[in-house]
């Protein structure tokens, strides 16, 4: 995959970078695409950069026209289940349309292969647990709703016209890569391993865990939380895969689940001090545990998290917070 050129949208943002980072190593020439509405210049790493914005077709269409890409990874999404039911028409835009958008430029200009930044949000609340690409899809919210509509739409795409693609659906990303000076940076932050770590670096006044009364074992939610470099290794594999598969849709995770406390007792002995959260209501439509089986990730991308360790990925994060209070400086 040496000569191999590809195309990342949203690559300025936490996953996206981290893969740009990942492929730029493995010796592919990246280019990436971000509006950088969320996603920081500073982030950017080892990758040729243009501003754009997957809901400007004409400009997009011409950039496809002129360059000649072996794979195009969408990492461009908003991803807050909140903002999702109380502005669903932000998100039908910027993850439906926009990606409609994309896919129609490729087919006019003959871009056969992408790769989806999809979640484990489009499976709704578990009948059964871990996790399996068969069980039911039911999403609970619009952004669950709008990664199982872009889901389909590839499926008809594939069917249609030929463009090859791999639906990943992600659980928990997690960690980052301090020694590159990659971390994570959403603002407002909502994902709690940063959350706790800014806490516990007085970074912000207050942390709140929502509900402590599910059906686990010390009543807060469980999560699988798998290391974003796992994901962007992942990533590399699956554009390989599609030579031989044209539709891939697969769970990304580990396997294994950590509550929320969890989390906050990692965090803490990272930093040797003892964090005392507060307790809030639950949010609605937060599942009590999600949970992936990956064995099919495991055996058609002949892939397994490395990175997945909860101890080493609060201290990584630690790190970079320590490093970067302030997050990016742009």
């Amino acid at each position: 995959m040496s000569t191999t050129r590809i195309l990342v949208i949203g690559g300025a943002g936490y996953v996206g970078s981290h893969f740009t980072l990942c492929a730029s190593n493995a010796g592919l020439r990246v280019t990436v695409m971000d509006n950088l509405s969320k996603g920081h210049r500073g982030a950017l790493r080892g990758a040729e950069f243009f501003q754009g914005d997957l809901l400007e077709f004409e400009p997009l269409q011409a950039h496809l026209s002129r360059n000649r890409y072996h794979g195009i990874f969408h990492f461009a999404a908003n991803c807050l289940v909140g903002e999702s039911v109380s502005d669903p028409a932000q998100y039908y835009l910027n993850n439906v349309i926009a990606a409609f958008n994309m896919l129609e430029a490729m087919r006019y200009t003959n871009h056969d292969r992408v790769i989806f930044s999809s979640s484990c949000a489009v499976y709704g609340i578990p009948e059964t647990l871990p996790l399996k690409e068969d069980h039911p899809k039911n999403p609970v919210s619009p952004y669950g709703r709008t990664k199982l509509a872009v889901e389909w739409m590839l499926e008809d795409y594939c069917t249609a016209y030929g463009i090859r693609s791999a639906s990943l659906r992600y659980f928990n990303a997690a960690g980052c890569e301090p020694d590159d000076g990659l971390g994570e940076d959403h603002r407002p932050e909502t994902h709690l391993i940063p959350n706790v770590v800014r806490y516990a670096l007085k970074l912000q006044d207050d942390l709140v865990i929502f509900g402590n009364d599910y059906p686990t074992p010390d009543g807060t939610c469980i999560r699988d939380y798998i290391h974003v470099t796992d994901l962007a290794e992942a990533h590399l594999k699956a554009l390989e895969k599609l030579d031989s598969l044209p539709l891939l849709r697969l769970n990304l995770g580990t396997g294994r689940g950590f509550s929320n406390l969890d989390v906050v007792k990692a965090v803490g002995n990272a930093c040797g001090v003892s964090l005392k959260p507060e307790i809030g209501p639950r949010r609605p439509g937060d599942p009590p545990e999600l949970v992936a089986d990956s064995g099919e990730a495991f055996r058609v991308l002949d892939w397994r998290p490395t990175r997945s360790d909860l101890k080493s990925i609060c201290s990584e994060v630690l790190r970079w917070f320590s490093e970067h209070p302030e997050g990016y400086a742009e």
